[in-house]
């Protein structure tokens, strides 16, 4: 068969993936050039993330790494979304990027009631953030507000069982192989029913 002239060798590929491949983010170095750009001190950046003085000085000089929920904090309170925060500008990657994350090699973000693994988490720009997903939460009662965020969510059940709460449906029981697709600016929770967590894959729209 002849080669096909729209696919890239193996070699140009490696090459591609290369040169797309940027040096690892210093979110401390980040926050700071962020907080600068604002002309915010110490104290103005905490109180507008909602974040301890301490803590916000402790990330900063990368003594301290911030959980999921601290992440989403910090890019509210600089009005970006989570992946900008994680991402240096003018990072840009080729068209032909792709991203391989290895089961044991996934961050780890922690959070009362989830566990947040990202996935491709190297890729600047995406389209979709996929996340895999590990619920904590026994009971709607461990939630002090609904979560929402202006985002369309896709969540499919890898192992257990897990109840799906929402505003303004009634409460959904999902088995392992089951999914959901919903309007993430309505208000949710989501919560482990059984003895063993609930594990998912979650894909979330930018």
């Amino acid at each position: 068969m002849p080669p096909n002239p729209m696919v890239v060798s193996t070699k140009d590929n490696e090459n591609a993936e290369t040169k797309a491949s940027a040096e690892p983010l210093d979110l401390g170095v980040r926050i700071r050039e962020l907080r600068t750009e604002r002309g915010w001190s110490l104290d103005e950046a905490a109180a507008r993330t909602g974040l301890s003085r301490s803590s916000l000085y402790k990330i900063e000089k990368d003594k301290m790494s911030p959980t999921f929920d601290a992440l989403r904090k910090l890019a509210e309170g600089f009005g970006i979304a989570v992946q900008q925060l994680l991402v240096a500008p003018g990072d840009r990657r080729a068209a032909s990027r792709r991203s391989i994350t290895r089961r044991n090699d996934k961050p780890r973000y922690e959070t009362a009631n989830y566990v947040y693994l990202p996935l491709a988490e190297d890729l600047a720009h995406k389209a979709i953030l996929p996340f895999e997903l590990i619920v904590r939460a026994r009971s709607l009662d461990e939630f002090d507000d609904w979560d929402r965020h202006d985002t369309e969510d896709f969540v499919h059940v890898l192992s257990g069982t897990l109840v799906i709460y929402t505003e303004f449906y009634e409460p959904v029981t999902l088995q392992a192989g089951d999914s959901i697709y919903y309007d993430g600016r309505m208000g949710h929770a989501c919560v482990s029913q059984g003895e063993t967590d609930a594990v998912a894959l979650w894909v979330s729209s930018t």
